[in-house]
């Protein structure tokens, strides 16, 4: 830790840039989408074991509470208020400078998580109270729902570490370990449900203990990856130090910013804690959302942030504006077509992933339904995760914190208008509504913070996708009106009728940008062929 050589990457133009985003949000969703299919077998492991069972209820509403949590104070506020602040100190100041700066902040952390942690889980049952009005005529629901928000509160110590570790090594380019560690989260889960819940008098608690341990798994397999780059932090108790009082004033307002999407989903599981399995049909439709959402745009955002913030430091706005409209078209390109797959395939989905064991087709219906109103929303979603980089690698948090607060606000009305009406769906269509006035707020601020955004070719990429997504269109329609969803059973003739399905409208939509000579296309291919010459050693 004694090397004063200064870290400074040499310059680099734009499109080197581009390609160095596209390739480190090329691994990063390999690897999400790696823990997002062990993601989908938890998911069916539980749907399996416990359906929309109150005791499924009572786990999901508990789970919110750490997941909130790590949304505010780990993986959201933390990662975009550390990354800008790091990687300026390794871009002007020495190794040593910003190893003093990682472990000051690692320190901080561990002191404020740890006495959250403790207030959480001696204050559970007020929170539960809080959380879930609709359980209040039901004591037992009640109390298991505290019992599993207090087992599962310290994976927040785990998983904001674990965010800090993933903060760094994403500064030094380094994304391959931070990228897998949720792979261990999902394996841990899994785990526990199928060997340690059959065990216990309530299975359930089996499940909320595999969340702890998954999240110390997920913070411990970055250590050696931090260790290799110089950057194990140790203890350093340094509350004044420069560094972490910039990151501790752009983390303040992060703290609603980055996280308004997690705050709106929260709301919803209070809502839909009056609707007998509202809060399971509202996880089950998130995680479908979060799919797509998870393996591009979270991908393609956490690539991006370090670039954005390199820009910003040396002060070259027209880089980043290029580096932001290449960002968005890249999201348009990705997100645009899974939303009307998960629209058109919604049923089809849910009925062969999670309609099996005490998961009824009732519950199919309604979590289906969840998934549509959600996708409304889901180009918002993924163009907001962007969008809000570029204001943090500007060290504005102020800007998204009060327009996620004017976001939040609109959710909380959308809700209340649309849940008598359409139920839990409403809940999720309110939630969708609500990114879009996120977005839209954001958008029209960044545009004349810097000048214009690079409108013209977005809009071309934008016209490109529609007209790609025809055959997608087609091809989804046809599969979701075939007859054999309505048949028992048949689950091998489904699993080939449905990935035909994603075969099929994958092959057209990218087979028409091909022959658009799609820049996107060309950008991602030539990415692909470059990789495949050096493993074939071409």
């Amino acid at each position: 830790m004694s090397d004063p050589t200064v870290v400074s990457p040499a310059p680099t133009n734009v499109q080197d840039e581009t390609r160095s985003v596209v390739k480190a949000a090329g691994l990063i969703g390999v690897a999400t989408f790696s823990s997002r299919i062990l993601g989908f077998i938890r998911d069916m492991v539980l749907a399996r074991m416990f359906g929309a069972t109150p005791a499924a209820d009572a786990f999901f509403v508990a789970y919110r509470v750490p997941n909130l949590l790590r949304e505010l104070f780990a993986e959201g506020s933390m990662s975009s208020a550390f990354i800008p602040v790091f990687t300026e100190y390794q871009t002007l100041k020495s190794k040593r400078d910003a190893w003093e700066l990682a472990s000051a902040v690692f320190t901080t952390l561990l002191t404020l998580v740890t006495g959250i942690t403790i207030l959480g889980i001696v204050a559970a049952s007020g929170i539960v109270w809080l959380l879930a009005p609709g359980f209040h005529d039901d004591p037992a629901k009640l109390g298991m729902t505290t019992l599993l928000t207090q087992i599962m509160f310290p994976y927040l110590v785990f998983i904001s570490l674990a965010a800090l570790a993933m903060g760094i090594l994403n500064s030094m380019r380094a994304f391959a370990a931070p990228a897998f560690s949720p792979v261990f989260f999902n394996i841990f889960i899994i785990g526990c449900a199928l060997f340690l819940s059959p065990t216990m008098t309530e299975p359930i608690l089996g499940v909320a203990i595999g969340v702890v341990a998954g999240g110390a798994a997920q913070f411990a397999m970055q250590l050696p990856g931090l260790s290799l780059r110089g950057m194990l932090f140790g203890f350093r108790f340094k509350l004044g130090h420069p560094g972490v009082r910039r990151i501790g004033a752009l983390m303040v307002p992060s703290l609603l910013g980055l996280s308004v999407t997690q705050i709106n989903i929260t709301v919803s599981t209070i809502l839909a804690s009056f609707f007998a399995g509202g809060p399971t049909y509202l996880f089950y439709g998130m995680r479908l959302i979060q799919f797509p959402l998870g393996i591009f745009g979270v991908a393609l955002a956490t690539a991006i942030l370090p670039t954005l913030s390199a820009q910003a430091a040396r002060g070259a706005l027209d880089e980043l504006r290029t580096t932001l409209g290449f960002g968005l078209r890249m999201i348009l390109f990705i997100i645009l077509p899974a939303m009307l797959g998960l629209i058109l395939l919604r049923q089809p989905i849910v009925h062969l992933f999670f309609e099996h064991g005490t998961f009824t087709a009732n519950d199919t219906a309604e979590t289906a339904l969840a998934v549509l109103c959600y996708s409304v929303g889901l180009w918002a979603f993924g163009g907001v995760r962007i969008i809000v980089a570029a204001f943090y690698s500007l060290q504005d948090t102020r800007t998204p914190a009060i327009s996620a607060a004017i976001a939040v606000a609109a959710n909380l009305v959308f809700s209340l208008l649309l849940m008598s009406s359409l139920g839990v769906a409403g809940l999720a269509l309110a939630t969708g509504l609500a990114a879009m006035v996120n977005g839209g707020i954001l958008v029209v601020v960044l545009h004349r913070r810097l000048g214009g955004i690079e409108w013209g070719s977005v809009g071309r990429s934008s016209l490109r996708v529609l007209i790609a997504s025809v055959p997608l269109v087609v091809v989804c329609v046809w599969v979701a009106a075939a007859q054999v969803w309505t048949h028992p059973g048949e689950w091998i003739e489904k699993s080939i009728m449905l990935f035909m399905a994603i075969g099929l409208s994958v092959s057209g939509y990218l087979g028409v940008h091909a022959l658009l000579r799609s820049e996107e296309l060309d950008l991602v291919w030539g990415m692909v062929r470059k990789k495949l010459g050096r493993v074939t050693g071409r």
